[in-house]
């Protein structure tokens, strides 16, 4: 495994280092944790990919080639005890499931990371995700949280390589 570089998203409890920049960003509300499960509210230490990139066509151009539109119907199972815990899905879904067309602009871009995917260990914590944030230090269900104007400057340079580092 590579040492962290310019090309990762380095998150620390001061803020997250790209590309020679420095961003305020929030974790989620129990902070960092070695032992994720689904709900405790925490951020996983750790070495993440970045595995896609969302966004919603009705409010925001393209921000990347490699992006796919969140259309209305797209949810994301919650379920563990469901065969697609951790996997973007359709309504109607009888499952628990978060909706990413949400009202507010949190998902409006959406950077998914690799963790405890594409397997899901069931209740190992589900969708870490990269997205806006409600506001500055208002802390997440266990997603990285950025300005939405930081956001849309970090999006275009993620490359193939580009991994998120939490660190504690």
């Amino acid at each position: 495994m590579r040492a962290a570089d310019s090309r990762d998203l380095v998150v620390t409890p001061t803020g997250c280092r790209f590309m020679g920049r420095r961003f305020a960003c929030t974790i989620g509300r129990s902070g960092v944790t070695r032992a994720k499960r689904e709900g405790d509210g925490a951020t996983p230490l750790g070495v993440h990919r970045i595995v896609g990139l969302l966004y919603r066509p009705d409010r925001l151009a393209r921000p990347a080639d490699w992006a796919v539109p969140i259309r209305p119907r797209d949810l994301w199972c919650d379920d563990p005890r469901h065969e697609d815990y951790n996997l973007m899905v359709r309504a109607p879904f009888a499952a628990s499931a978060e909706r990413l067309a949400r009202a507010d602009p949190l998902y409006d871009i959406v950077l998914i990371t690799d963790w405890n995917w594409p397997r899901a260990e069931r209740g190992a914590g589900s969708a870490i995700f990269l997205h806006a944030w409600r506001k500055p230090g208002h802390p997440t269900a266990g997603c990285v949280a950025f300005a939405p104007q930081d956001l849309r400057w970090i999006v275009p340079r993620i490359r193939y390589a580009t991994r998120l580092i939490v660190r504690g």
